[in-house]
């Protein structure tokens, strides 16, 4: 069996992304959540489904270090190995605080968050018994050629810090491709798109976001090796984002 793992699944695209997973028999699907009773009460409605891949609950913040570490050595105790590795926990600009402490956030969960997991869980990505793929969800807010492109619908949102973190997991993940690729690995950015989560008040349908299925589907097939091709880039539904 294939087996992968999914951050931040209790809601939104992650765990829309879980339950897409899971409609393959092969799977098992770590479904990771900081909260135990969030995650236990999603995985619960994963298994009401009857769907025919396995769901398992895996306690972790992205945010701590030793959250992170405590849950590799849980992976390591039940299944001694990983196949593949979303990382897709996301907050928005922090509110209400400082310019300093609101970057400090948002660094700490969109870039620092994914950067510790890879290399936590690099060990066991070296055990798969395929080829071991990185998913980093990222946003088109972390291109600095869109960022200065006046035309763009979103110029006039400022998001320092939601932009500039999203800008360091994409060299971040530009870094783990060129360490990885060389062993085989497939490393991407995604960005999903304007899709209905609570990222923001904004991700709502009625705002034209896109329903959560549409989505996480991009990234199943990422998953399944459909884009291989495009390995180390900073793809988006069709196509690829400008840097």
């Amino acid at each position: 069996k294939h087996l992968l793992i999914c951050i931040s699944a209790n809601s939104g695209i992650g765990f829309e992304l879980a339950a897409q997973l899971l409609a393959d028999p092969s799977n098992i699907v770590l479904l990771c959540s900081r909260s135990v009773e969030k995650g236990e009460a999603a995985v619960k409605d994963l298994e009401s489904r009857s769907l025919p891949g396995s769901v398992e609950l895996l306690q972790l913040d992205v945010s701590e270090e030793e959250s992170i570490n405590l849950a590799v050595k849980e992976v390591e105790r039940r299944h001694g190995r990983l196949d593949a590795l979303v990382n897709n926990a996301g907050i928005p600009s922090p509110r209400g605080v400082t310019l300093l402490q609101a970057l400090q956030t948002a660094f700490q969960v969109n870039a620092s968050g994914p950067a510790a997991m890879v290399e936590a869980f690099a060990p066991l990505l070296k055990k798969s018994t395929g080829t071991p793929r990185i998913v980093n969800v990222t946003s088109g807010a972390g291109s600095i050629t869109l960022r200065l492109d006046a035309t763009t619908p979103t110029y006039s949102q400022k998001t320092v810090p939601y932009r500039a973190s999203k800008s360091a997991l994409n060299m971040i993940t530009a870094c783990q491709s060129v360490e990885y690729g060389p062993l085989g690995w497939k490393v991407f950015l995604y960005c999903p798109g304007f899709t209905q989560s609570n990222l923001s008040s904004l991700n709502k349908a009625e705002n034209g976001a896109k329903p959560t299925s549409e989505g996480a589907r991009p990234i199943v097939a990422i998953l399944r090796g459909d884009r291989d091709a495009e390995h180390g880039g900073y793809l988006k539904d069709k196509g690829q984002w400008p840097w």
